[in-house]
């Protein structure tokens, strides 16, 4: 008899593991299939969807949480980039014009962190606002994560031009362009956020 209602307590045991199982693995998927749907707003899907899906489970279906995220992935980009430029600036190889294009753009890309740092601090006080407060903090939102943005465009022109080709102007394209992809689709995602509210 003890036999039997061990064996019976194991297999309740074993359904209600598997029945929460099914239950994180939909949750996930409803998450994962929201932040697809929304990425699709975006400049660029496929790196929204890749940067974002990893959060399913903290975004599940929040527009404000997916907005979160995003500034915050975002951020999580541009800080090494900053410090990938600051240590560029100290190397002493760099030709005049190499050496004051990585000046200004490392100036550019503290801008960028400062302003995603702002915008995220707002974003986080927007749950208890209501009405002119919302709007208010929603637009200096908006406008940082713009600012942001063209930060990171003007870093890119500063190397424009042959006269910069080479392996200074190849080391840290890459990374920008990756930055200011990831910010756009933040923007994209922050935009949308604000028109439905």
């Amino acid at each position: 008899m003890a036999r039997a209602a061990t064996l019976v307590f194991l297999l309740l045991c074993i359904l209600t593991i598997v029945g929460m199982a099914k239950t994180v693995a939909t949750g996930q998927s409803s998450a994962t299939n929201f932040i697809k749907s929304s990425c699709s707003a975006t400049t660029y899907p496929a790196l929204c969807v890749q940067s974002l899906s990893t959060y399913a489970t903290t975004i599940r279906q929040s527009q404000h949480q997916l907005v979160q995220t995003a500034l915050s992935v975002s951020l999580t980009s541009a800080q090494p980039t900053e410090t990938f430029v600051s240590k560029l600036a100290k190397f002493k190889g760099l030709k005049k014009r190499e050496y004051e294009a990585t000046k200004d753009c490392l100036n550019q890309m503290g801008d960028c962190v400062d302003r995603l740092s702002k915008s995220i601090q707002e974003l986080k006080h927007l749950g208890q606002a209501k009405g002119q407060d919302f709007s208010w903090r929603m637009s200096n939102a908006q406008t940082w994560v713009s600012a942001s943005l063209t930060d990171v465009s003007t870093c890119l022109d500063g190397f424009a031009g042959e006269a910069l080709n080479g392996k200074v102007k190849n080391s840290i394209k890459p990374r920008l362009v990756n930055v200011g992809q990831v910010i756009s689709n933040a923007l994209a995602l922050i935009n949308r956020f604000a028109s439905k509210q």
